[in-house]
């Protein structure tokens, strides 16, 4: 298993100097960010796939310098009510395959996305209660006429490609946890499966394990990002919080670097977990901590990982 950062991190620097960077700091893998939410700062699909001069450039950038690819990441909401926004996440995604595909890279990163309530709908809808019944019958609508259509003709581009897809199961899309992510996975569970982020997890109430093992070796891709729950707040107001991420002493929950939620024990059943349902791919740094810089909260994010993946010597079990 091998540790590696989203390099969205380093947006404003070029990506040469961000690779060099992330060699000096002994990561082994990068995961880049190709439009939609994530931006394109360091690889904008398009103009690569117009050029196999610009794409054997960027290739031998991340080559030479000994590093892996771990997945091109174009997280955005292909379902969105809004045509305009829709369209362009949809081309992001499109787009990011095909490079995907002629780079090697086997893994392709996004949302379920989220559409409205109904066909009139302008801003996205997601439903997390059946009562009053149209809330019901909306999620229905949601499944049988946009998600499943939708990730049905994605799933056949990928197939025809050689990439899989990783749905990051996050709320405020119709897949945020094992079971949406199941209901998806059944559209073409050989190509779509998930980006498993236990921070998102863990503000739900779900057991990163139990989860793990629920989605076995549906787990394509892993982002290491810790999340801190205030037992106060939530004791007031429970686990939902659409507050300002900034305000952290009055939220319930707050995005942290890994082992600043978390202490090593559940990170090191984590790591195991997902070897036992045969994951041995990257864990890939995503640092969204608001209490501390992202160049302190990749080196400890580091230092943390280190003491926790061990490498499997050949022929011999691997416990942590």
């Amino acid at each position: 298993m091998k540790i590696g950062v989203f390099a969205v991190l380093f947006g404003s620097k070029p990506l040469e100097e961000t690779l060099d960077y992330l060699v000096e700091l002994g990561l082994e893998a990068v995961e880049i960010g190709t439009g939609a939410y994530p931006g394109n700062a360091h690889c904008d699909p398009g103009r690569l796939l117009s050029s196999d001069a610009r794409m054997k450039e960027f290739r031998q950038a991340v080559e030479r310098r000994g590093l892996v690819i771990s997945a091109l990441s174009c997280h955005g909401n292909p379902l969105h009510p809004k045509a305009s926004t829709a369209r362009a996440h949809h081309l992001a995604f499109e787009q990011t395959v095909r490079l995907a595909s002629r780079l090697g890279v086997k893994t392709v990163i996004t949302f379920s996305g989220c559409p409205g309530g109904d066909a009139r709908a302008t801003h996205p809808n997601w439903i997390v209660a059946p009562w009053p019944p149209e809330f019901a019958e909306a999620l229905e609508w949601q499944w049988k006429e946009r998600v499943l259509p939708y990730w049905r003709n994605a799933a056949r581009l990928c197939r025809s490609v050689g990439v899989r897809v990783a749905i990051e199961m996050h709320p405020n899309f119709a897949v945020y946890n094992p079971e949406t992510m199941a209901r998806l996975r059944e559209a073409a569970p050989e190509v779509i499966g998930c980006n498993f982020d236990p921070s998102h997890m863990f503000w739900q109430g779900i057991d990163p394990v139990a989860a793990i093992r629920a989605l076995g070796d549906g787990v394509f891709h892993v982002h290491a990002k810790d999340c801190k729950l205030d037992p106060a707040n939530i004791a007031v107001n429970g686990v939902l919080d659409a507050k300002k991420y900034t305000r952290e002493l009055e939220r319930a929950w707050i995005f942290r670097t890994v082992g600043y939620g978390h202490d090593a024990a559940v990170w090191k059943a984590i790591v195991s977990t997902l070897r036992l349902v045969g994951y041995d791919h990257v864990l890939s740094i995503e640092h969204e901590d608001s209490l501390m810089s992202g160049a302190e909260g990749l080196k400890k994010a580091i230092a943390f990982l280190k003491d926790i993946v061990i490498r499997e010597p050949a022929g011999e079990a691997y416990w942590v």
